[in-house]
């Protein structure tokens, strides 16, 4: 617990560096089918209040279940890892229509500057489906996943991310957090 909470920390103090990294670099900016169809709206507060309930319930969980937060705080070291690689090599601009997202967690990490250019992959969505794979209940499974579906689709609305940034969250998180069971507890888990 505690060296994941260490190494965590450390890269969340390294993103304003990072951040700054990518967005002076050029991108292309992609020709995403989906997008050019929906109308952009702010929908911040709504994104901001899901991922902000689903972070406290499963901070409550973790409490009660301490390999709750060895699983997610592991499978976040993982998905960072390969975050930091992906934003390295694919240099993309914002999708058109964007809507810049009020998020006070980010203005916390980055100062005051509004990062567009952290896309492929959606560390919203990454972050919504790593809560639903750490809990255990099934009921809070089901919550999780409507509200991870529901941000994704969101992020979507506002034009911050593209389609591909959205839907490759998932497939990046998921052997995370495999890695992540089979390293920590020795099961295989498909």
């Amino acid at each position: 617990m505690i060296i994941g909470t260490v190494i965590v920390a450390a890269m969340i103090y390294s993103l304003p560096f990072f951040f700054a990294y990518i967005q002076k670099r050029k991108g292309v900016v992609l020709n995403d089918w989906l997008l050019a169809r929906i109308p952009p709206h702010d929908v911040s507060a709504f994104i901001f209040g899901l991922i902000g309930a689903l972070g406290l319930w499963i901070l409550i969980r973790a409490v009660k279940d301490p390999s709750i937060y060895i699983t997610y705080c592991w499978t976040m070291v993982f998905v960072y890892i390969v975050r930091f690689v992906t934003l390295s090599l694919v240099a993309l601009d914002p999708p058109i229509g964007l809507v810049p997202l009020i998020d006070p967690l980010s203005s916390f990490f980055s100062g005051n500057t509004v990062i567009t250019k952290d896309l492929f992959f959606s560390g919203h969505t990454a972050t919504m489906v790593q809560i639903y794979l750490c809990l255990n209940k099934r009921t809070d499974k089901i919550v999780a996943l409507i509200a991870a579906v529901a941000v994704a689709c969101l992020l979507l609305v506002q034009h911050i991310h593209y389609t591909v940034d959205v839907l490759a969250a998932p497939m990046v998180v998921y052997p995370c957090y495999l890695l992540t069971r089979y390293l920590f507890f020795k099961v295989e888990r498909y």
